[in-house]
């Protein structure tokens, strides 16, 4: 069934392959790649840091909750912003203060500095991410072409979380200042090239105003969201801190959608949500970071903390998930052509579901080719089909001028997802933490935030399930339609389309 909001698109057939389309792809790749990199480089390089600069635990706690702390705070302004001012404008300035951003973390000498430049460097991966994505569904069409320049966007992501965690454990050897100051020259060759490469856009200039009370309410209530979770399992979650927080998490969040339901330009368009596939791609993209970041948590600290693993072999122990995922990138595309983003999403969730189950048969004394190997590729099989099939569900159907505002949707998920059920799993973990901590022990104590891990992405599975029922149940009423039409009227025809 077609969507009153969807825009004619170009045909993929009118659009060619060429040079300067594959430069452009790879700009804004580039971009997603470091976001993704610079996300899993610094949790490694953690303990180097706190030696050299004399910091306690919970200060490198913020460097990494710094980053998160600015990106998932203004991923909506961000997105919008991108809509209202000119996507590629705002892609090349966010990118320029990144890498500003990084080579300031990688010369500092204090703390509070280093926590500072992550935090300006989640910001400008707030207006990165979704300007680069809604130029990719502004420039390709929608359909084979568009899915294709998709699955190859999302691999990079997956494959520059993967190669962080390698990466940061070579670069540590040397200094833990190079996994600072690694991004700073790719973004800047980045920036150059986007300057030359990618397309020009124009601003949205039938929009009605600048939504500053949205614009204030959300990034308030989203930075306040994350800040909350990120504190919770230190401040404890039924503390006065704690319960305050979220309350006025509550009221910052309901006084915005009062507010984004009269403002003639909203930040988010609340309408889009009444689409079930949206809120689909919106909760699985929660469930499916979630349960991914939860899992690498605590399997980090597992082959760490009890096996004795060195950095580097952890790394080399997620590699094969990340491999998986980049071999996969030219043909996913092709898949959702097929099959579509249900199918391939509610498939993903289930083997996500069965690689997180395989793991909970851990050992001290662990034989990987029989349960660490299967668990990674499972989920690397996994990330491939739904990281890349998400994206496309969450921008189909959704005008030009809209994509940032989804595009920034869809990365709010992802970031909020990950923070809340990151803090759910510690919280869990540290619940059941033993008080005579014996490797044995110490395992038995991660195997219920490993559960919840599992319950996470199954939730996410059943989620998925419901839009395949939907279709199902819209393919039936379309066609009862179709017979009693034909019945009544046997010498019309009736073009159904779905």
């Amino acid at each position: 069934m077609t969507s009153p909001l969807t825009t004619p698109a170009a045909p993929s057939s009118a659009v060619r392959w060429t040079s300067r389309l594959w430069g452009t792809l790879l700009v804004l790749c580039a971009a997603m790649f470091l976001d993704a990199l610079d996300v899993s480089m610094v949790g490694v390089a953690l303990p180097s840091i706190g030696s050299d600069l004399g910091l306690s635990t919970s200060t490198l706690q913020w460097i990494v909750s710094g980053y998160i702390l600015g990106y998932g705070g203004l991923l909506l302004l961000g997105g919008r912003a991108a809509d209202l001012l000119g996507r590629r404008q705002v892609f090349l300035v966010a990118l320029g203060v990144f890498a500003l951003a990084s080579l300031l973390g990688g010369l500092v000498d204090s703390g509070p500095l280093l926590i500072a430049s992550r935090f300006i460097k989640g910001l400008s991966a707030a207006f990165t991410a979704p300007a680069g994505l809604s130029i990719i569904t502004t420039t390709f069409p929608e359909g084979p072409l568009r899915n294709r320049a998709l699955s190859i966007y999302t691999t990079c992501a997956a494959t520059g979380f993967s190669m962080g965690l390698v990466l940061s454990g070579l670069l540590t050897e040397a200094s833990w200042r190079l996994t600072m100051l690694l991004p700073a020259p790719i973004a800047l060759i980045a920036l150059v090239a986007g300057l030359k490469l990618l397309p020009r856009s124009d601003r949205e200039r039938n929009h009605n105003g600048y939504d500053v009370p949205g614009a204030v309410l959300g990034t308030a209530s989203m930075l306040l969201l994350v800040f909350t979770v990120v504190q919770a399992p230190e401040a404890g979650w039924t503390s006065a801190r704690t319960l305050l927080s979220f309350l006025a998490v509550a009221v910052l969040l309901t006084v915005f959608v009062l507010v984004e339901r009269r403002s003639a330009g909203p930040l988010i368009r609340l309408g889009v949500l009444r689409s079930g596939s949206q809120v689909r791609a919106q909760l699985g993209a929660m469930a499916f970071f979630g349960s991914y970041v939860g899992f690498q948590f605590l399997a980090t600290l597992y082959m760490q903390s009890l096996l004795g693993w060195s950095a580097l072999h952890t790394a080399l122990a997620f590699l094969p998930a990340g491999a998986l995922v980049a071999i996969s990138s030219t043909k996913v595309g092709s898949v959702v052509d097929r099959f579509g983003t249900p199918r391939l999403i509610a498939a993903g969730f289930a083997l996500m579901v069965a690689g997180y189950a395989l793991f909970l048969r851990v050992d001290l004394d662990p034989v990987y080719a029989a349960v660490i190997l299967p668990s990674m590729l499972l989920i690397g099989a996994a990330c491939a089909l739904v990281f890349p099939s998400l994206n496309i569900q969450a921008t189909n159907g959704v005008p030009d001028h809209e994509q940032g505002m989804v595009s920034g949707l869809l990365n709010t998920s992802v970031q909020v997802g990950g923070a809340i059920f990151l803090a759910v799993v510690t919280a869990v973990v540290t619940a059941g933490a033993p008080a005579d901590p014996t490797p044995q022990a110490v395992l038995d104590s991660y195997r219920p935030g490993l559960a919840v891990v599992t319950a996470v992405a199954a939730v996410g599975f059943l989620v998925t399930l419901t839009g395949l029922r939907t279709r199902r149940g819209q393919g039936s009423v379309v066609v009862a339609k179709s017979v009693e039409a034909e019945t009544k009227a046997p010498s019309q025809s009736v073009a159904v389309r779905d």
